[in-house]
């Protein structure tokens, strides 16, 4: 049957339920007569009471069909429900499920308090930068376990890769290194330049260079360049491993992946951290000098005399003596986020952007700590 037909078959008394006789075939090619029979339909329904829906003519249906008619049975505008009876057994599944649709209220949340809000960020903060705490803690122990059964057992230092770590870390980050630090160097003297300039203390130029860039800035630079350029990589390489259960297969190996893959890069990053910060301190004072001949009108043998002046053996000292706890911290945080990646690209990219931020914050932490250990010790 190609035609619908949805007539009311009982108007006798008020008060009491129409009787409505669907028949034909109630599929999407009909949907405009459907949607056009059902207002009909319900112009005539009772406001108080319900109705009846004899569906035994019925011969096609389909969900368009099935959710017209489900939508009839709910039509009634006092609340009566329209019944829905005669549907063969075969087509009567599809006016199952639309009549379980939308019938549970959405479940909407009532709206937190800000100051709630705050204390639940507040809290997830706390247990976040505590689960962080615990796996470097967990990490630098078992770092320094494998680190002294090498010194037990020097045959159990991997060599091989810890020389090709330090080509990677230090020998191929150098031209970078040099370039950024001697540029910072310039910048440092040109502003100290040009505003000593007002008082005619151009001289003291070099003080600030020198103590700047032996005491806080070369190692601090060099070690936020480490911190991007290496700790990315480590944390991108080892997170990939897991990724790809190589570390899995180390395990089942019975090799250790700490003494494997962490300790040779640790190590290489203790070793050429303070190099690097030490190759970026004298390209930095480079810069500097050249800055001040060219922009500020003082020799080269004015310059080195002064630095000689104002620095001494402590300055170069307190800038060495922290770049190996720097070094630790960046490789501790570049392993520990490397190691929470999970099976995707998402998680790699996230916990690499993690291992940069943590690895700088905590570099300018150290930083700052080791700056008021030697200034209450005197150095």
């Amino acid at each position: 049957m190609s035609q619908l037909d949805l007539l009311p078959t009982l108007t006798a008394q008020p008060g009491r339920p129409l009787a409505f006789v669907a028949g034909g075939s109630w599929t999407v090619e009909h949907a405009e007569l459907m949607e056009r029979l059902l207002r009909e339909a319900e112009l005539r329904l009772h406001p108080a009471s319900g109705g009846e829906l004899d569906l035994t003519a019925v011969t096609a249906l389909d969900t368009s069909g099935a959710w017209v008619l489900e939508k009839l049975t709910r039509a009634s505008a006092g609340g009566g429900a329209v019944e829905a009876h005669g549907l063969t057994t075969s087509l009567s599944g599809l006016l199952a499920q639309a009549h379980g649709l939308n019938r549970r209220p959405p479940d909407i949340e009532p709206r937190k308090a800000w100051p709630q809000v705050q204390i639940e960020r507040a809290t997830d903060y706390m247990a976040s930068m505590s689960r962080d705490v615990v796996a470097f803690l967990h990490l630098l122990g078992a770092v320094s376990a494998s680190l002294g059964l090498i010194m037990l057992r020097p045959a159990r230092l991997r060599l091989t890769s810890t020389v090709y770590q330090l080509f990677r870390v230090g020998w191929q980050a150098i031209p970078i290194m040099l370039l950024i630090t001697f540029l910072i160097g310039a910048i440092i003297a040109q502003q100290g330049i040009f505003h000593f300039r007002r008082f005619g203390a151009e001289s003291y130029v070099v003080d600030m260079v020198g103590i700047l860039v032996l005491r806080e800035i070369g190692v601090l630079i060099v070690a936020i360049m480490v911190a991007g350029r290496s700790g990315s990589a480590y944390t991108a390489e080892i997170g990939s491993m897991k990724m790809r259960e190589e570390i899995d297969a180390l395990i089942t190996m019975e090799r250790d992946p700490i003494e494997v893959l962490i300790v040779p890069r640790v190590l290489a990053l203790i070793i050429a951290l303070p190099i690097l910060a030490f190759l970026g301190s004298l390209a930095a004072l480079y810069g500097g000098g050249l800055v001040a001949w060219l922009y500020g009108g003082m020799s080269p043998a004015i310059f080195i005399a002064r630095l000689r002046e104002a620095v001494s053996v402590t300055h170069f000292e307190v800038g060495l003596i922290k770049a190996p706890f720097m070094a630790l911290v960046i490789g501790i945080v570049a392993a520990v986020e490397g190691l929470r990646v999970k099976g995707s690209a998402e998680s790699l990219g996230r916990q690499t952007t993690a291992s940069v931020v943590k690895s700088i914050f905590l570099v300018i932490v150290i930083d700052g700590i080791f700056a008021v250990f030697f200034a209450s010790i005197g150095m």
